[in-house]
């Protein structure tokens, strides 16, 4: 079952269950999906799914932040159960040991390719991206890279 079968299968649990909340969240996300096939004109694979959905848990957590700014909790609260929600979807979180091992091989593979100075930094990212997409927060592993190298 692919991802976005699945996702399906969860919109018509959630309509039989008349879960409006969660209902709403789930065609947001298909909608989102239908919306980059279309742009890309192509079916989407699962880790371009899992990348839209990475994309909508930022855009979540961006929400939450200003929502909190302007104290409008209530507002913040319904940004949180939709982004808990789309988490579901997501493949399991790396440990941060994990993610140090697999940075660590990035940069030994990279300066054994002849990689150096700048350059290095792109190629380590570029071979982290594939590996750790959805499973990792990219940014954080980006501020880890630059520190290493």
């Amino acid at each position: 079952m692919t991802l976005k079968d699945r996702i399906t299968s969860d919109m018509k649990d959630a309509m039989r269950a008349k879960a409006a909340a969660r209902l709403s969240t789930i065609r947001l996300l298909l909608a989102a999906i239908k919306q980059r096939e279309v742009d890309d004109r192509k079916a989407l694979s699962d880790a371009d799914i899992v990348a839209v959905i990475d994309r909508m848990v930022k855009q979540r957590k961006d929400s939450i932040a200003q929502f909190e700014a302007g104290k409008r909790t209530d507002l913040a609260d319904a940004e949180r159960a939709e982004m808990a929600l789309l988490e579901t979807y997501l493949p399991q979180r790396m440990s941060d040991a994990e993610v140090d091992a697999a940075i660590d091989a990035a940069i030994t593979a990279a300066r054994n390719a002849g990689a150096s100075g700048p350059a290095l930094m792109g190629k380590v990212m570029a071979a982290l991206k594939p590996q750790l997409a959805g499973r990792a927060d990219m940014g954080t592993v980006s501020a880890r890279v630059k520190a290493r190298v």
